[in-house]
């Protein structure tokens, strides 16, 4: 994967409007299941792809350190040899000398090349490191919206569960309505109360049948006064 594809995936992601994506699904639930297993993929996708990247990077910082290290090592080696020749010319031995010379003017061959590999490495190393920035930052940002994506989920769910049983308490709730006059409950009612009222004749009725018999009780006891009476004053005569 270039470092153009990986900037790019990973600029998709982390900018996806999570809303805009709900508000065009059919059910959201399922929606944000998916997207939290497409993120999830891509995320290790953009991890592996990142690990790439700065293991690379690594190399050419690798790299440039020996180059900045063999430059510096050539450099000692052509003063060695130069400081050689010196003294192999100043004790007259002039072949010598040059052969020393020659040595060093190898090794600062060798070392101007050293110095020319590090400083051309410099700049890949330098927009390397960018790169590497602007994809720990992106995958970051893909983290954090992994997060979201699993909160408004579990938020919806919840949200979801608690209309279902509101939903089932109110058709209960419909279900028993003591008001309804075809339900259970208002027949019984209705009921109690025809036993009630037949109870309430019945009493009526059996007061009704001793006030009789009391009323004929105080019928015949002045039926007798008067047979009494009237017996008292025929004796008197």
């Amino acid at each position: 994967m270039t470092k153009h594809s990986i900037l790019g995936r990973v600029g998709q992601l982390a900018k996806a409007n999570i809303n805009a994506l709900l508000d065009q699904a059919e059910d959201p639930a399922l929606m944000l299941d998916q997207l939290i297993r497409d993120y999830s993929e891509n995320i290790g996708e953009a991890e592996e792809a990142i690990a790439a990247t700065i293991g690379n990077l690594r190399l050419l910082e690798e790299d440039h350190r020996e180059d900045v290290e063999a430059a510096r090592e050539w450099g000692e080696k052509a003063r060695a040899a130069s400081a050689k020749a010196d003294e192999l010319r100043a004790s007259q031995r002039p072949e010598l000398a040059d052969k020393f010379d020659n040595l060093a003017k190898v090794a600062l061959g060798r070392q101007l090349q050293s110095e020319k590999e590090a400083k051309a490495a410099e700049p890949m190393i330098a927009s390397q490191s960018e790169v590497v920035e602007q994809l720990k930052s992106g995958l970051g940002r893909m983290r954090e919206k992994l997060a979201e994506l699993r909160t408004r989920r579990d938020e919806l769910v919840a949200r979801a569960r608690s209309a279902e049983a509101r939903n089932r308490m109110l058709d209960a709730v419909r279900s028993i309505d003591v008001l309804d006059p075809t339900s259970e409950i208002s027949r019984f009612e209705d009921k109690v109360r025809r036993e009630e009222a037949k109870a309430l004749g019945k009493q009526e009725l059996a007061a009704s049948s001793l006030d009789a018999q009391f009323e004929q009780l105080d019928a015949a006891g002045d039926a007798a006064e008067i047979e009494a009476r009237l017996a008292a004053l025929k004796s008197a005569a």
